[in-house]
């Protein structure tokens, strides 16, 4: 695993690199915009609730439409792969990232078992705290040593896998074709997945060739650092919210 040097000081960012922060920008704006309402749209989320019987191809694409537009996980998910640049190696971090989110979210649907959608979403933010600061090598510079990113890609995606199941679990699917949808819904999760690091893997090819990376990537991982944060602070903001106008109306 590779990681960022220190901030590099004198010379400006310059052109490019205001450029690469103004999309990661734009990005984070349209990531808040869709945190409240769980990257599903209101008519999705009535589909899913109506409908009864099997659909696999209905729910390959809502799945695969929730990773694509899931801007919280797709940040831990280009954390996770910034530094891999072996296409093995990439392989090896996105599939234990498929097996721990894949894994939660078919056994939290099965006990119906959920967590409070804010508290996940919250958690998922930390993901992506987590990985910035890993990118930037802080835990060997605070601590002495490095934690495993494999154990924590693992462990992240157990944890994503809990909000996919809680979102599911919201959504009352009719029992009715339960599970050909919800194994439809999973591989429409890992197309959708496939799909985005695909897109990830041909911007990070590119940029990786240019001089200015290095002094590019320390700020897009701390502004990837504060991203989580945000959304960490969003999340329990509502998580409060929700609990004071649940105790009022008792």
């Amino acid at each position: 695993m590779t990681f960022l040097p220190a901030a590099p000081r004198g010379r400006g960012f310059g052109t490019r690199h205001a450029c690469v922060l103004l999309l990661a920008v734009a990005l984070f704006l349209a990531w808040v915009e869709t945190v409240f309402a769980h990257a599903v749209t209101l008519g999705d989320k009535g589909y899913i609730q109506e409908v009864t019987g099997v659909h696999l191809i209905a729910f390959v694409y809502l799945g695969a439409k929730h990773m694509v537009t899931g801007y919280d996980h797709l940040l831990f998910l280009f954390g996770v792969i910034f530094f891999l640049y072996g296409m093995k190696q990439i392989a090896t971090y996105v599939s234990l990232f498929a097996i721990g989110h894949s894994t939660t979210m078919l056994l939290g649907v099965a006990f119906d078992f959920g967590i409070s959608s804010y508290i996940i979403d919250a958690i998922i933010g930390f993901s992506v705290v987590y990985k910035a600061l890993d990118n930037l090598g802080a835990f060997r510079l605070w601590f002495g040593f490095q934690p495993s990113t494999k154990a924590a890609t693992l462990v992240f995606g157990f944890l994503h896998g809990f909000g996919l199941a809680s979102r599911i679990i919201d959504y009352d699917i009719s029992p009715d074709g339960l599970w050909p949808n919800l194994i439809a819904f999973n591989v429409g999760v890992e197309v959708g997945q496939l799909l985005a690091l695909a897109a990830i893997l041909v911007v990070m090819r590119h940029w990786r060739t240019t001089p200015s990376f290095a002094r590019q990537a320390y700020a897009v991982n701390v502004l990837m650092m504060t991203a989580g944060f945000a959304l960490m602070g969003l999340q329990m903001t509502g998580y409060f919210v929700a609990a004071e106008a649940a105790g009022a109306s008792l």
